[in-house]
């Protein structure tokens, strides 16, 4: 009795409210009409729905679907939903949308009688509008306070947006169960087809869902969605929309669902690029604080955005092929290549069958370089000072700082050597020399434009040779060695190319700009004493033919990481082996398989096919 009093009291409250909406003036100035009243609680400046965001690679393709909150949901703008779609939720839903101004007498009149006789609220005799003022802005709660609240938002919808704009929301907020929201998502989902490529059988039978989202769950209950699906087409055919024998043609059209599968083909990269859109991020918004760079990053996410990124799929696959060539049981491998030409980040492996949102040793883990440090923070600033050159002379014995007492990995002594031979044949003495004649903090100083996280003047002497506390990416020392190819400039590389709202207006671009780090001429020498590292030292295996090729390697005690990093005249590419909690990789190094890898994908390989 209590509840279908209730509804006599919402209903006559309705012609009062209404009444007093369309008052255009108030006995007392002071006061607000309805109408501003609801545009300064209401404003509706944009709806609030949850939307998938997409990642796209160089040639545009959809590599990864972002959702949130559970919400898979695909914008259909109402130019794209066939004119079938729509008419089949105005028929079931709300026949006299058009002739309404968001309330329904007639149905609410309805859904009274048939609460008052059910003694329930079972019929709620909602418009399309009071539904999409459901979905936006309130929860699903059978109360009368939430449907009041209803009410006055959907007046207020009416007011600010044209029924086009209502309906074109309303189908694309829809629960289509099994977490589906909207149109485009069902037709995504449960088909694998956009919505414009459905048969009409096929949208009826997901008009069917809504009514019921449980009841008509087609993967649990089809027979009772194929029922109703035709109900529907005969709607259709009451509005003219099929002929007698249309009609039939669709009732007997056998629905055959084929689920979408989530894939995800490049997890290495698509997940590091989440981490690059956090960047991108703070640098838009101008944030500091990490809590709020990530809650502005998932408002980023749930808008609809399209991230189009740098990957070369064709360069992705031939790193996953590296991969499997040279995965052994019990070690990991991480991979970063960079356009250095360009600054785009084209590849990148994260580790040997690396699954999403797993721990990424291209960009997360941090390990002592060893001698792959040597041409930053040893070479480059003792020839931008002191005016070397390859063929400069250097002491190759031993020598002692204090209680550091580096030896060469062959524990042999070898005078005064070219800075070539040290350099090509990763002599350790020397470049700890240069390091003190140079000095630590005016060397440290070459670092700090690439960023290194994990290097500092503290970790002594010994990171003349790698021994550093923490240790660097993948990804950091790829970035490092593209200056080598830009002629001492550097650039960080990028993995996004640009950002893109909903409606494809650029949200996002980076607007990096170069620094020069040391002079054209230290370069000069530098890539000479890369090249000897392939040619004639300790790099000789990565050798293949290319118009320029250089590097060096890394190798830490017990060999724990192996490193080798280097470019070609376009691509730069670190590669490491080793494992996560430490252990001896010894028979990698002998058998040079992380040359191989990096030979490999840079296109040296004959199973990797030609560069392009």
């Amino acid at each position: 009795m209590r509840k279908w009093f209730g509804w006599i009291f919402i209903l006559l409250l309705i012609p009062l409210f209404l009444f007093l909406l369309l008052s255009s003036g108030q006995a007392v100035e002071s006061l607000k009409s309805i109408p501003a009243a609801l545009d300064e609680r209401i404003p509706l400046n944009q709806a609030p729905a949850v939307l998938n965001s997409y990642i796209k690679d160089s040639e545009g393709a959809v590599i990864s679907e972002l959702k949130t909150e559970g919400q898979n949901r695909i914008y259909v703008p109402a130019s794209q939903i066939p004119p079938q779609m729509k008419e089949l939720f105005l028929q079931s839903e709300d026949k006299r949308f058009y002739e309404h101004a968001g309330l329904d007498f007639e149905g609410t009149a309805r859904a009274l009688l048939v609460n008052a006789r059910n003694n329930s609220l079972d019929q709620g005799g909602s418009t399309i509008t009071q539904q999409l003022a459901r979905n936006l802005y309130l929860n699903h709660d059978r109360t009368y306070n939430r449907k009041l609240s209803e009410l006055l938002i959907s007046v207020q919808l009416e007011r600010k947006w044209s029924k086009e704009k209502i309906l074109e929301s309303y189908l694309n907020t829809i629960y289509f169960q099994n977490n589906i929201y909207g149109v485009g998502a069902a037709a995504d989902y449960y088909f694998s087809k956009p919505l414009k490529a459905l048969t009409t059988a096929q949208m009826a039978y997901l008009a069917a869902i809504p009514n019921n989202p449980s009841l008509y769950n087609p993967l649990k209950h089809p027979e009772k969605t194929k029922k109703r699906q035709e109900r529907l087409l005969e709607l259709l055919a009451e509005r003219g929309m099929l002929t007698a024998g249309q009609l039939e043609e669709e009732k007997s059209r056998s629905i055959k669902l084929n689920l979408k599968k989530k894939q995800e083909p490049y997890p290495d990269y698509t997940d590091y690029v989440m981490e690059e859109l956090k960047q991108a991020v703070k640098v838009k918004e101008k944030l500091t604080d990490p809590e709020q760079i990530s809650q502005k990053t998932r408002e980023w996410i749930q808008s609809g955005i399209t991230i189009e990124t740098y990957l070369s799929p064709f360069l992705q696959e031939r790193m996953y092929r590296a991969n499997e060539a040279y995965l052994t049981e019990g070690h990991q491998s991480a991979a970063v290549m960079i356009d250095h030409q360009t600054h785009q980040i084209v590849a990148m492996s994260g580790g040997n069958h690396y699954k999403k949102h797993e721990f990424n040793r291209a960009f997360q883990a941090y390990r002592q370089p060893g001698s792959a440090i040597k041409p930053l923070l040893d070479y480059v600033p003792y020839i931008e000072t002191k005016k070397a050159d390859k063929n400069s002379l250097i002491n190759s014995d031993r020598l002692c700082i204090q209680e550091f007492c580096p030896e060469n990995y062959s524990k042999k002594e070898y005078g005064w050597v070219t800075m070539e031979k040290a350099f090509s044949q990763s002599y350790n003495t020397p470049a700890v020399r240069m390091l003190k004649e140079v000095g630590i903090g005016r060397a440290m100083n070459y670092l700090k434009p690439f960023h290194f996280k994990g290097i500092a003047p503290s970790d002594g002497y010994a990171a003349a040779l790698g021994g550093v506390e923490t240790g660097v990416s993948p990804l950091e020392l790829a970035n490092a060695y593209t200056s080598f190819g830009n002629e001492g400039q550097y650039q960080p590389g990028r993995a996004i190319k640009r950002i893109l709202a909903m409606d494809g207006t650029v949200l996002f671009e980076w607007r990096d700009r170069p620094v020069q780090v040391w002079s054209k001429q230290t370069n000069t020498v530098m890539r000479d004493l890369l090249q000897s590292v392939i040619k004639k030292g300790t790099g000789k295996k990565a050798s293949f033919e290319s118009a320029y090729l250089g590097g060096k390697t890394g190798t830490t005690s017990d060999y724990y990481d192996v490193w080798f990093s280097g470019l070609s005249d376009r691509y730069t590419a670190s590669v490491w082996f080793g494992k996560d909690k430490n252990g001896s990789i010894q028979s990698i190094y002998d058998q040079g398989s992380h040359l191989r890898y990096w030979k490999m994908i840079m296109g040296g390989d004959e199973q990797a096919g030609a560069d392009r």
